[in-house]
C-alpha cells in the first residue's frame, strides 16, 4: 500500500478517549492513513482507534517516529519493536527519525533503520524536520531509499527547496500543521479563493498542497464536523488563477520552531 495523499494527524492526542474516537471516527469517513509517534504518548490509542473502526489494517497505512531520545543504534531497534506491539502489528508501514537533534547520529541510527527494514518489522523508512543538507547525507547514508519526509509545510511556509529535493529525489513530502493550526483562515488571498470554490480556508490550504507532485497533507482534528471537512478537501480541485494567488502570499511564518530546530543550527 502507498501512502494516501491525506492522512490523519494525531498530535496532541494523549487521551485514550478523545484519540480513540478520533481515529475510529477518521477511518469511518474514509481515511487511509493514520500518523503517531512514540513522542505523542497514544500509538497504543491509535491502535484502539483502528481496531473499533472495524477497518481492515491491511488497508491502512500507519506511520510513527522514533523520539528524540531512541536514536541511538540499539534504542532504535528496542523501541521500533515497543512502537510496532503497541500499535498491534508485525510491521510498521512507515518509521521516520522525528528530529535530527539529540541522540541523533547519522551514521549510528541511519544504518539501525537498515537494519529494521531488512528484519522486516519496518517497510518504509521516513525522516522528519531534517534539513535539505541533512536530507541529502543521510540518502547519500542509507541503503533503504528514503520514503518520505515530513515536515511543516502550507501556504505560508511553502518549502520549495524541500520540494524540489523531495521531486528529485523520489520521496513524499508529508506536510504537518497543512493549515498552520487554523492561521490560514487569515489569510486574504486563501479566503479569496475558499469563496470562490464556496469551500474553507482549511479545505484551500488542503487542496493546495495535496495539488503538489510527491506531496501528502495530514491534518490533525478531533471534532467530527473538522475531520469531515477535512476529508472533502479531496474534492476540491484548484485552476490555474487559484495557485496564482495562493503563490502570491508574501506571509511567511513557521508554528514549529525554536532554538535547536536543525533550522536555527546553521
Amino acid at each position: 500500500m502507498e501512502i494516501p495523499r491525506l492522512g490523519f494527524g494525531t498530535y496532541q492526542m494523549d487521551e485514550r478517549e478523545e484519540c480513540v474516537e478520533a481515529v475510529e471516527l477518521a477511518m469511518e469517513t474514509g481515511y487511509e492513513h493514520v500518523d503517531t509517534a512514540q513522542g505523542y504518548d497514544n500509538e497504543e490509542y491509535v491502535a484502539e482507534g483502528l481496531d473499533a473502526s472495524g477497518v481492515d489494517r491491511d488497508e491502512v497505512f500507519v506511520a510513527t517516529k522514533l523520539d528524540t531520545d531512541n536514536l541511538a543504534a540499539d534504542d532504535v531497534v528496542e523501541t521500533a519493536q515497543e512502537s510496532a506491539e503497541r500499535l498491534g502489528t508485525d510491521s510498521i508501514d512507515l518509521l521516520y527519525v522525528h528530529w535530527p537533534i539529540n541522540t541523533y547520529d547519522p551514521e549510528e541510527t541511519l544504518p539501525a533503520l537498515d537494519e529494521l527494514v531488512d528484519d522486516g518489522l519496518v517497510e518504509r523508512v521516513g525522516l522528519s524536520n531534517f534539513r535539505p543538507d541533512q536530507m541529502r547525507e543521510a540518502i547519500e547514508t542509507l541503503d533503504a531509499p528514503v520514503y518520505a519526509h515530513q515536515v511543516e509545510m502550507h501556504p505560508m511556509l511553502p518549502q520549495e527547496e524541500l520540494h524540489e529535493l523531495a521531486v528529485e529525489e523520489d520521496h513524499q513530502l508529508v506536510a504537518y500543521c497543512p493549515i498552520a493550526r487554523g492561521k490560514v483562515a487569515d489569510v486574504p488571498e486563501i479566503r479569496q479563493v475558499a469563496e470562490k470554490h464556496d469551500a474553507t480556508a482549511a479545505q484551500v490550504s488542503l487542496a493546495w498542497l495535496m495539488d503538489k507532485e510527491n506531496v501528502t497533507a495530514i491534518p490533525k482534528a478531533a471534532s467530527p464536523d473538522h475531520v469531515e471537512e477535512n476529508y472533502e478537501s479531496l474534492e476540491l480541485e484548484l485552476d490555474d488563477e487559484d495557485r496564482e494567488t495562493i503563490g502570491s502570499i508574501e506571509t511567511r511564518e513557521r508554528i514549529v520552531d525554536f532554538d535547536d530546530a536543525p533550522w536555527n543550527q546553521v
